[in-house]
């Protein structure tokens, strides 16, 4: 597949072993029920991991922070998901330090390769925000649009857009061919090269989105898998982790790479099953925060640090990455603010255990917290009866009385207690006056009173939205003659309705 002659070999593995190389694999709508991840086999440590919801999810991996820290959530109605579409005005806060802009204290090179999602104007791109290099979109690739009232979303790389979805890279509507996965792939193989021969150490963030409908895989991958095109996406998507692993053996410094593979939320069920994943015991999708839309894959691999076929009871968050990559990293996590990602080395190389809460945030509205195996949810709802009505259903087939509300329920007085061990379907919850209920409550309500005690909500960052801010003329259009005329400026509040 590569045409490259010389690997730099033991001696290079040697100098480079000092501070870890990171290659995060962070991927869109896949449930832990539907990993077939062939690594799984190798010297890989699965673990439960919880995340958000796309923008959010990234913006707390990227800060180790909450959403409702990182200011990744609206306030224009209760409990709303918001991400960052075409005519979002804002992105991530200028306040917030990501990742790839500490990491450059220890000559780290940056590099992201997918979806950005948090924010597509030029202020917010990941050049403006630590990264070094970039291919790929600010936003996910719905579309084909029809540019006079909506433009298709450009592909940069690094600081200038080099064509559009739909357009110089194509994407089939009616057969889900395309060929983004393995661009996004060699692009990977490519960075990693560089920097193993610069004697770099280097953070990949490799971020496909393939598994997001509209679905899509190369010809090679399509109509092979047994459950459709999404399966067809999550078969090729196996296969590049496969080869960014196998590369690493071949340049001789996969004892010096950690990698990790997780997705920034469950399974999209309201997508129908032709384009998208089984969320299995778990309870609904994407969007909500029930199990199946908050539960997601983590898989860590390092040889010689990692032991093979092992697995973590340990929990975890995609917030979590940010603090352990700064330990591999020799780096400490900044002391000015409040760090909720947990250094995760100790569970991976050690298989120890951390009790840690999880809040899981749905807009600005904590809704539930997880402690140990039990799950207490304030508030539940799925989606209002007016997006229900019209054929948006987040928990097809799953509806649990008093659990998967269409209207919001607030429980604040008396929270919903489930077992996830027992129940992780949480379709039981635990009997209000049995002596466990108590126990669990009285130590839950501690920890939900100082997190709310000690939380200051960033400025939030999704609220407006403008159709003179979406992408119609975006850095390096007019080398290609793709610049587009923006409509006049009409800010509104953004209508978020999950």
């Amino acid at each position: 597949m590569h045409s490259y002659m010389r690997t730099p070999g033991t001696e290079k593995q040697e100098e480079m072993a000092h501070y870890a190389n990171v290659v995060i694999a962070h991927t869109t709508e896949i449930c832990k029920w539907n990993v077939i991840i062939s690594f799984c086999n190798l010297n890989v440590r699965p673990l439960t991991c919880l995340s958000f919801l796309y923008s959010p999810a990234r913006a707390a991996l990227l800060t180790g922070r909450l959403p409702i820290r990182n200011g990744f959530y609206t306030t224009n109605a209760h409990a709303r998901n918001a991400y960052t579409p075409q005519e979002i005005v804002g992105g991530i806060s200028k306040e917030e330090i990501l990742l790839p802009e500490i990491l450059k204290k220890r000559g780290y090179v940056s590099k992201i390769v997918g979806k950005w999602h948090l924010g597509h104007r030029e202020q917010y791109l990941p050049l403006e925000r630590g990264f070094d290099q970039w291919f790929g979109s600010p936003n996910c690739h719905f579309g084909p649009y029809n540019t006079s009232y909506r433009p298709n979303i450009p592909v940069y790389n690094n600081s200038e857009m080099i064509g559009r979805y739909y357009e110089e890279f194509e994407i089939d509507e009616r057969t889900g061919e395309s060929n983004l996965t393995q661009i996004y792939l060699q692009e990977g193989l490519d960075f990693i090269f560089q920097q193993t021969l610069a004697r770099q150490p280097f953070f990949l963030y490799w971020a496909p989105d393939a598994t997001h409908a509209p679905v899509y895989a190369s010809k090679h991958f399509l109509g092979k898998s047994q459950r459709g095109r999404y399966g067809d996406a999550v078969m090729e998507l196996d296969y590049s982790v496969g080869q960014i692993l196998a590369w690493l053996v071949t340049l001789g410094i996969d004892k010096n790479t950690f990698v990790f593979f997780t997705s920034d939320n469950g399974a999209a069920l309201m997508s129908g099953p032709k384009q998208s994943g089984s969320n299995g015991p778990f309870l609904c999708g994407k969007e909500t925060t029930f199990e199946g839309g908050m539960r997601e894959p983590a898989i860590a691999w390092w040889p010689g640090h990692i032991p093979a076929g092992t697995v973590s009871y340990q929990l975890g968050s995609v917030m979590d990455l940010f603090t352990t990559s700064l330990t591999l990293a020799g780096l400490a996590a900044p002391f000015d603010r409040v760090i909720d990602g947990l250094d995760l080395t100790p569970s991976l190389f050690n298989n120890s255990m951390t009790d840690r809460p999880i809040f899981y945030y749905r807009g600005n509205q904590m809704m539930a917290v997880r402690v140990g195996p039990y799950k207490a949810h304030y508030w539940t709802w799925s989606n209002s009866w007016e997006e229900f009505n019209k054929g948006i259903n987040f928990c097809p087939g799953q509806e649990v009385t008093g659990v998967t509300t269409h209207t919001q329920q607030e429980h604040t007085m008396q929270p919903l207690i489930i077992h996830l061990g027992r129940d992780p379907g949480e379709k039981y919850p635990i009997s209000v006056l049995s002596k466990e209920y108590q126990t669990v409550l009285s130590r839950v309500t501690l920890i939900v009173e100082e997190h709310q005690k000690t939380l200051v909500p960033g400025q939030p960052q999704l609220n407006m939205c403008d159709l003179a801010v979406m992408n119609w003329a975006p850095p390096g259009c007019e080398r290609l003659g793709k610049c587009l005329k923006p409509p006049q400026s009409q800010p509104w509040k953004c209508d978020w309705p999950h």
